[in-house]
């Protein structure tokens, strides 16, 4: 089976006094505006899966007053709601938040910012994010907030991808980047390092740092499959935000270099008709003391 590329492990990135997280943030909000269809289209079949290890994790049952940060479509919202939970999903991208009141018609779903949500405090007995630290250019504020809007006694648990070695879902298409030898392109801010939170220790130490106790990290592993490498492809460009800009950016000639190294890299993950390449995610969950 394929491997990943060394060079794509952790990722080369600016120092984090380089970064204007403010540009980053505006950033990902407008490209969530654009990509809420192609998201749902294809990673939402990948990313729903985790919903119900994050739903455990945070001890989600009938009753639980739960916030659904980052809630997409709202996956994780509606079947919190179907065990019985009160559930209010809030997203940074208006058209996600109208993506997850037509899905789900009668459930909470609102357009708020995940560093500065408009919560009181203690107002829920559980938060998840599925995922949603990826995306967030101050991820320690937001982390905060998270916190400070549970009671005492609440659980918090989020999710991130794992290592791109192990998440071979979008780490060919990172090796393919790194082999075609395809700079950043200049019209995208520089984020937060994407992988920063793949290690387990650092995922920890963002919940154990802002107050949490009874931290735990794990893998979750599973396979993917596709039909092929156009449907994986035009996923990943329709789907996300971050990955997707190191692509549209590109030279014609620069973008067509990376296919054929994402084509090539792709085919040693084929069985009989189809594509399967193994997805990784570690989830991290803690309890609030006070």
């Amino acid at each position: 089976m394929a491997q990943g590329n060394q060079a794509s492990q952790s990722g080369p990135g600016p120092s984090e006094e380089a970064i204007d997280l403010d540009a980053f943030n505006a950033f990902e909000a407008a490209g969530w505006e654009r990509k809420a269809a192609g998201y749902a289209g294809f990673f939402g079949a990948v990313t729903s899966r985790l919903v119900g290890p994050l739903l455990d994790a945070a001890g989600v049952a009938a009753g639980t007053r739960l916030l659904d940060v980052a809630t997409g479509p709202g996956y994780g919202a509606a079947a919190a709601a179907e065990s019985g939970a009160s559930v209010v999903g809030v997203d940074v991208a208006l058209a996600m938040v109208e993506l997850a009141r037509r899905r789900n018609p009668g459930l909470d779903f609102r357009a708020a910012q995940a560093e500065a949500l408009p919560f009181a405090d203690r107002s829920f007995d559980a938060v998840v994010g599925n995922f949603a630290v990826l995306h967030l250019g101050r991820p320690e504020l937001a982390v905060a907030e998270f916190v400070r809007v549970l009671r005492p006694g609440g659980r918090l648990a989020l999710t991130t991808w794992d290592l791109p070695g192990r998440a071979r879902l979008f780490g060919v298409f990172l090796d393919a980047i790194a082999e075609a030898e395809a700079a950043p392109p200049a019209g995208a801010p520089a984020g937060p390092p994407f992988f920063r939170y793949s290690v387990d220790e650092q995922f920890a130490a963002l919940l154990r740092d802002r107050g949490l106790a009874d931290v735990d990290v794990q893998a979750i592993g599973f396979d993917c499959r596709v039909a092929g490498a156009d449907e994986l492809w035009d996923g990943l460009l329709s789907g996300t935000v971050r990955l997707s800009a190191l692509i549209e950016g590109q030279t014609v000639e620069t973008r067509d270099r990376v296919r054929a190294a994402f084509d090539r890299l792709v085919a040693g993950y084929r069985h009989g008709d189809a594509l399967e390449l193994p997805v990784s995610v570690k989830l991290a969950a803690g309890r609030k003391l006070s």
